[in-house]
């Protein structure tokens, strides 16, 4: 039997198998609202078999939008359009999961096909964004207004507030987006967090605001259900955030009632340089893996199914999230299977016929 099309328990919640879709941005809402792309963009990959469909992520606040046009839950009128999502997903065979996040010092950007790079000034309908410090991204960004330690714990409740209305919307699983340079990885680093008080310097200062916000939505989030967050293992830049720190924090989450540690990499400074390559993260995934005995999912250029099946039997992670390999065949779950000869995946029955080849396709099957 193939690994990576078997169920995968966390806590009382099963997987159908342990395909992930990452959270990937669309950067296509009105108002953070959810409509009809999201449903048929997250809806289709439910449809193509993959285990956990996780949304995009999802802004707590507005004014923590990487751009205008990104999903957003601060708002109760936001609960409506994503329980349309997660009633899809779910109607699959699917599980439903949303990613919570918090642009920081990244926000207020333009929408990546628009050519431009840098901040939305304020003219143009763009806002002040914050950080830990008043260090931009690049010069193309808008210096951070640096968060006062009342916005610090306004923040951790919006990461609750939204983590409630995430279970109210029908998500079964939610993940904490520490990563990618937005703004706990941040506070994480010390490339983007000079502070000298209580939540900068120091390594347990630096950690403090993710271990908070992480705290504070496991205390409102079902103990029956899995908490994920998000890191980047590494700022692949010297003097950066590093793989030794990742596993202690991981270490950390641990005791805090964290379920899986969603391992990525990057996107805190605009100058690292990273050699990608197939599977190239799948290390920091594994190590977290084996330090700190905390579940891993690993993401980066995984795009064979037989990659992801030796990625599993060999330890290096327990989920595989994909990315753009979903983006280019929606139904790589239900392809993998046949790949890998588990014979344990099934096409929806409105598309049986067409894809078995000992069907026989009648002209009825092709009518409008």
């Amino acid at each position: 039997m193939s690994m990576l099309l078997e169920p995968y328990t966390l806590r009382q919640l099963t997987l159908p198998n342990r395909i992930a879709v990452s959270p990937m941005c669309q950067y296509s809402s009105v108002d953070g609202l959810a409509n009809d792309w999201h449903l048929v963009h997250l809806g289709s990959r439910a449809v193509g078999g993959a285990g956990l469909v996780v949304t995009e992520a999802v802004a707590v606040t507005a004014d923590g939008r990487i751009t205008a046009e990104d999903l957003g839950l601060w708002d109760d009128a936001q609960i409506a359009p994503l329980q349309r999502i997660t009633r899809f997903i779910t109607a699959q065979g699917s599980i439903p999961g949303i990613q919570l996040a918090h642009a920081g010092r990244k926000a207020s950007t333009y929408r990546p096909w628009l050519g431009k790079h840098g901040s939305v000034t304020l003219e143009e309908g763009g806002w002040q964004p914050v950080g830990p410090s008043k260090i931009a991204f690049d010069p193309e960004h808008t210096v951070p207004s640096e968060l006062t330690y009342a916005q610090i714990q306004e923040v951790v409740q919006a990461f609750v507030a939204s983590a409630k209305r995430a279970l109210e919307a029908g998500f079964k699983v939610v993940e904490v987006h520490a990563a990618h340079g937005y703004l706990l990885h941040q506070f994480l680093s010390p490339l983007s967090n000079q502070r000298q008080d209580e939540y900068g310097s120091c390594f347990d200062n630096r950690i403090r605001l993710t271990l908070q916000v992480v705290e504070a939505v496991r205390a409102v989030w079902p103990a029956e259900l899995p908490l994920f967050v998000r890191v980047s293992a590494t700022d692949w830049v010297e003097d950066g955030w590093n793989p030794d720190e990742t596993v202690e924090l991981a270490r950390r989450l641990r005791m805090l009632g964290v379920d899986l540690i969603d391992v990525s990499s990057g996107g805190t400074s605009s100058n690292a340089e990273i050699p990608t390559g197939p599977g190239y993260q799948t290390r920091f995934a594994e190590r977290v893996r084996k330090e700190s005995e905390m579940a891993t999912g690993t993401v980066g250029m995984i795009t064979e199914p037989a990659q992801a099946e030796h990625i599993l039997r060999t330890g290096q992670a327990d989920l595989i999230f994909l990315a753009r390999e979903l983006l280019r065949d929606p139904y790589w779950p239900l392809h993998a299977d046949d790949d890998l000869g588990g014979h344990q995946a099934t096409w929806p029955a409105q598309y049986q016929r067409a894809t078995s080849r000992s069907s026989p396709i009648h002209e009825s099957d092709l009518r409008d």
